[in-house]
């Protein structure tokens, strides 16, 4: 098996890791010095256990958050990934009350791997989000 096959089969693990908040799945396919930046965070987060407290965070506003792969693509030590998300706002996200609404949005992000085929960078990309950001329309 190449790179490309090991590191797709890692993300089917990873959905299923980040579905069940798995710390030891996390460990298992994070690399421990692997450093995340994220809006929600002033400081990066490392490792398996900083990428789930990324997730918690979704849960607190949306306890029944799912996601589900939609396509993948994957050549050497990177994997890009399509992500469908949905569940129900049923917790303050970012300042908005909970409003009960059943959510479905997009994202895509795209994975790094070492050479031991464990995650080392996630990069999503921004698209509308980051416009809007960039225009002062939403706070980031």
């Amino acid at each position: 098996m190449n790179n490309a096959e090991r590191n797709r089969r890692t993300m089917q693990r990873f959905a299923e890791c980040i579905n069940t908040n798995d710390l030891t799945l996390a460990e298992e396919l994070i690399a421990a010095e692997a450093e995340f930046t994220t809006p929600v965070s002033d400081k990066p987060l490392y490792g398996g256990a900083g990428y789930l407290s990324v997730v918690e965070l979704m849960r607190k506003s949306f306890s029944d958050i799912r996601w589900d792969i939609v396509d993948m693509a994957a050549e050497g030590d990177k994997v890009a990934v399509h992500w469908t998300c949905s569940g129900t706002h049923d917790g303050e996200f970012m300042g908005l009350p909970a409003t009960g609404r059943k959510v479905s949005f997009s994202v895509m992000n795209f994975y790094y791997f070492n050479a031991a085929g464990k995650i080392v960078n996630d990069v999503a990309a921004q698209g509308l989000f980051g416009l809007m950001s960039s225009l002062g329309l939403i706070k980031s």
